[in-house]
């Protein structure tokens, strides 16, 4: 295994590790009806695995940085948002802002790529180039589908919460997102497969 793999499997366990944990501790906490009475004050499933969920996304954040060296800007900003946002609903007991992070999260992305895309560039590929080569018309069209797909989970993250029961969310945000951006990302085979630059003899 070479050491780019490596450092390719270290960081997709300790950045999808936390949310598996989240979700374990949520349901562990809401199974068993455990909830924690601080002044007056009562805090139930949803708000103690999210004070379980802060130090556990910054302790994988600098696992990340000590282990390979980098943190991606995404991982980065994720982590501060999950900080500000979570730290909002422990502190107001209310879990209605860590529910809106993923909102904001895609929004924002979307927003950005956005910019680039009017300005006829590929942030996109600027982020991820070196990672994967590929033809500036196959970053434009990724950009343009990716832009597109991160507005549609905003405002889906934004429909689940606000309709449906936390528990359901909680698996939408673990599982849900999780898939539909693997299916998102696979349904690109056809563009990484004409505008791929992999060393091809057969496209020069």
């Amino acid at each position: 295994m070479s050491s780019n793999q490596k450092h390719s499997g270290i960081k997709s366990t300790l950045e999808f590790g936390p949310v598996i944990i989240f979700f374990l501790a949520y349901i562990l906490f809401n199974r068993y009806d455990i909830s924690l009475n601080i002044y007056g004050q009562t805090y139930e499933g949803f708000v103690l695995a999210t004070t379980i969920f802060i130090p556990i996304i910054l302790i994988t954040t600098f696992l990340t940085w000590k282990l390979t060296g980098e943190v991606s800007k995404m991982q980065l900003f994720t982590a501060i948002l999950v900080v500000v946002f979570g730290g909002m609903t422990i502190l107001f007991n209310d879990d209605r802002f860590f529910k809106m992070k993923p909102t904001l999260v895609y929004f924002l992305f979307g927003f950005v790529l956005l910019v680039g895309l009017l300005r006829g560039k590929s942030y996109l590929e600027s982020l991820m180039g070196t990672m994967l080569p590929m033809e500036r018309e196959g970053w434009m069209i990724i950009s343009r589908r990716i832009t597109g797909f991160f507005f549609f989970l905003g405002l889906l993250n934004e429909f689940v919460w606000r309709t449906f029961s936390t528990e359901v969310w909680v698996y939408f945000k673990t599982f849900g997102l999780s898939i539909a951006l693997f299916v998102f990302l696979a349904s690109q085979f056809s563009v990484l497969s004409k505008y791929g630059d992999f060393g091809n003899d057969d496209k020069k």
